[in-house]
């Protein structure tokens, strides 16, 4: 699998809500992601509600035998924009469901159980065990073939292997926000993908002083360093950066080869900028607190 993927949220209207304002240009770059070698594409149904994942249907339908599309069920909207996380086995069900008919397949190569571990706010309260039984029961049916986690506290991830095997991990990590390295490393341990949400910060890491070197050494963008350093961070990494630019697309496509030309004093630099040790799970790290940086509660 290529290790740099897409992340789709940014295609749906402001606020991530409704169709975005030039739905030839998203589906544009969807296929521009795929001529560039892009395998791997993240969405949601809570994107748009539902549009994100008709325009990758509409984009790239029927899906290519070797592009996986990670989807993710247990998130709503509300009525004023809100997120909510609904693991209920009735939500799950209707979600996959939904899913397939939007991205025009039979079955999901991969589909992620949204859980609060990372991100503590609005959700309905339902076990694990529950929410995760009803996608075991979708994948014996033959409607999915691997299922994953997104925003798994290292608890979370052990009760979810009792139960199933997990192929992928989506948890917020960063060069400058490590709260998910636990959760990483237990990935790392089991053979499971860690995919990294907002891996570039949401846009605030491109001005970060410490990426300024290395980009200038190999002339290329600061954002291409960030994302190279998660590459390098860890094998068991994917990014999925997204954005509606196609020259942005290309730029982050070719972080994938900019991992390697990264020097190991350059790497050891910029994972030292945060302690990991003292990560937390529910908040950024101190480093990035004082970086003024504030994730949102959104993917």
């Amino acid at each position: 699998m290529q290790r740099v993927g897409y992340g789709a949220m940014r295609l749906a209207g402001p606020g991530v809500w409704g169709p975005p304002e030039d739905p030839a240009t998203a589906r544009r770059v969807l296929r521009r992601a795929v001529e560039l070698g892009v395998t791997f594409f993240d969405t949601a149904n809570a994107y748009g509600p539902r549009t994100v994942n008709r325009l990758i249907g509409e984009a790239l339908g029927p899906l290519p035998a070797d592009v996986i599309v990670g989807n993710k069920v247990g998130a709503e909207r509300g009525p004023d924009r809100s997120w909510i996380v609904d693991g209920r086995p009735e939500t799950v069900r209707r979600q996959v469901h939904e899913a397939l008919t939007d991205l025009g397949t039979e079955t999901s190569e991969l589909t992620y159980l949204r859980l609060v571990g990372d991100t503590p706010g609005a959700h309905r309260d339902v076990p694990l065990e529950e929410s995760l039984g009803a996608l075991v029961e979708l994948r014996e049916q033959g409607l999915i073939r691997r299922i994953g986690l997104s925003g798994a506290s290292p608890e979370m991830l052990a009760r979810a292997r009792r139960m199933t095997p997990v192929a992928a991990v989506q948890n917020r990590f960063n060069l400058l926000d490590r709260s998910g390295v636990q959760v990483l490393a237990d990935c790392e341990a089991h053979g499971i993908l860690f995919v990294p949400y907002f891996p570039l910060a949401a846009g605030r890491l491109g001005g970060h002083p410490e990426l300024a070197a290395p980009a200038e050494r190999l002339g290329v963008t600061p954002a291409q360093i960030a994302l190279a350093w998660l590459l390098r961070r860890s094998p068991a990494v994917v990014v999925i950066p997204g954005t509606r630019n196609p020259e942005h697309l290309r730029s982050n496509v070719e972080a994938s080869a900019i991992a390697g030309q990264l020097t190991e004093e350059e790497v050891a630099r910029l994972t030292g900028l945060v302690d990991e040790s003292t990560a937390r799970l529910d908040r950024p790290s101190p480093r990035a607190e004082a970086s003024a940086y504030r994730p949102p509660r959104t993917e």
